[in-house]
């Protein structure tokens, strides 16, 4: 295949809006009506479509640029979109026309073909951001849960084998700047100027084009698996469990026996399914945000500065040692998590597998119901783990208080980012 053309002197840097000749389709954020709240545009091989900030699969742009520069891939692909639609259909829910609810995701990013085909059909190149797929997982701990008659073969949820069957989805984060500005009471002038100088100018155009309200930033995304009837989350009557992990590589895929992700993570979804089994429905939310945000680098420095420091490793030192090397104790900012149950339609959550005061907070006071919440049973704890869980003791969170009602919202809100870093 031939090298793409490596004369970068023509490249537009910078675009500006032009007072002559068409103008990009505006996005209505909020709108309930796709048509008239208008499709993410973010395609690279029409300048004058573009109506966002940043790129598709943001995280991995690089390497596509890596691809296009080393002749592998050409650089007016287009998607053949054809069969990929969502194998489940979710939504619209009223919370997709509340610009207060999702400021993180694009409700309409699954159902692109249909909701902006009319555009599609002019030509313009307008990319799915979210895919909904059907699988199967498989964990030795599920199995080891049947083989203890904790969970039970239905051969429709648990198939034979240990197989669980579930319907997932892939998220790209796509961020309405005004929306997150105003969820961190920021000025929206604030947020770009921070988003710009801290990608080392990047994206030129946070500054350059306030007319364009939607970012793709570079950052991963998140992966949702419904274990159940999807039609269940909506009805409040109907049980829900869910688990918000944040992701913890060294755990969750190679059993790191320093902190009680991959426990935890297991756990939730043992409760997920056995919540869908009598009739209701499990959502596992799974977020790439490793080492709280800060970063393996920093998650492994940390560890080596709390075992080498004088003493051993201890709880009394768990979060000041994160802080010392990162200069915070975490950055997941778990304001902007609720998007995605918001996404789904929930309301009411009945069984939160999760002792974290971050996400507990940032769910009620998203308007969202928690009834009870479950933390991890002491025998799924590995014996190198139990610095982090005094720790987290000692900071509060393991606590089963009562749910907050709409009265206690208030002495809440603002308090989250003051008790310690969550799971």
């Amino acid at each position: 295949m031939p090298k793409q053309n490596s004369d970068f002197r023509h490249i537009v840097l910078t675009s500006h809006p032009s007072r002559f000749g068409p103008k990009p389709i505006p996005i209505k954020w909020g709108s309930g009506d796709p048509m008239q709240r208008g499709p993410v545009i973010a395609t690279l091989t029409k300048q004058t479509h573009r109506n966002v900030i940043g790129t598709h699969s943001g995280s991995y742009a690089i390497y596509r640029a890596l691809a296009i520069a080393s002749g592998s891939l050409q650089s007016d692909h287009r998607a053949d979109l054809t069969n990929t639609s969502p194998v489940e259909r979710i939504g619209p829910h009223n919370s997709w026309a509340d610009p207060d609810k999702i400021v993180s995701l694009d409700p309409f990013g699954a159902i692109i073909g249909s909701v902006f085909q009319p555009y599609c059909q002019q030509g313009y190149d307008i990319r799915p951001t979210i895919a909904i797929t059907k699988a199967h997982i498989n964990m030795p701990e599920l199995q080891e849960s049947v083989a203890k008659g904790r969970l039970q073969v239905d051969g429709k949820i648990m198939k034979p084998g240990g197989d669980l069957v579930v319907t997932k989805a892939a998220i790209e984060p796509v961020w309405y700047l005004p929306g997150i500005a105003k969820r961190f009471q920021i000025t929206e002038g604030d947020l770009r100027r921070a988003l710009f100088e801290q990608t080392g100018g990047m994206f030129p155009e946070l500054i350059t084009r306030p007319d364009l309200e939607v970012f793709l930033p570079p950052i991963g995304g998140v992966t949702v698996y419904i274990i159940g009837d999807l039609q269940n989350l909506v009805d409040q009557n109907k049980p829900l469990a869910v688990r918000v992990h944040d992701e913890c590589n060294g755990s969750d895929v190679f059993g790191s026996d320093i902190c009680t992700c991959r426990p935890y993570l297991a756990h939730g979804i043992e409760v997920c399914v056995e919540t869908a089994q009598a009739g209701g429905t499990g959502v596992i939310v799974y977020c790439r945000k490793e080492g709280r945000a800060l970063g393996e680098v920093t998650k492994f420095l940390v560890y080596n500065a709390r075992k080498r420091q004088e003493g051993g490793d201890r709880a009394d030192s768990y979060f000041s040692r994160t802080e010392c090397v990162a200069g915070v104790q975490d950055m997941r900012f778990q304001e902007l998590m609720t998007d995605v149950l918001h996404w789904l339609g929930i309301t009411r959550i009945h069984r939160l597998v999760s002792m974290s005061n971050l996400k507990y907070n940032a769910i009620i006071q998203s308007g969202i119901e928690i009834v009870e919440r479950i933390p991890i049973p002491e025998e799924l704890i590995p014996p190198d783990a139990w610095v982090e869980i005094e720790a987290k003791k000692s900071a509060g969170y393991f606590t089963t208080g009562t749910v907050l009602d709409a009265n206690d919202l208030a002495d809440v809100k603002g308090r989250s980012l003051e008790e310690g870093s969550g799971e």
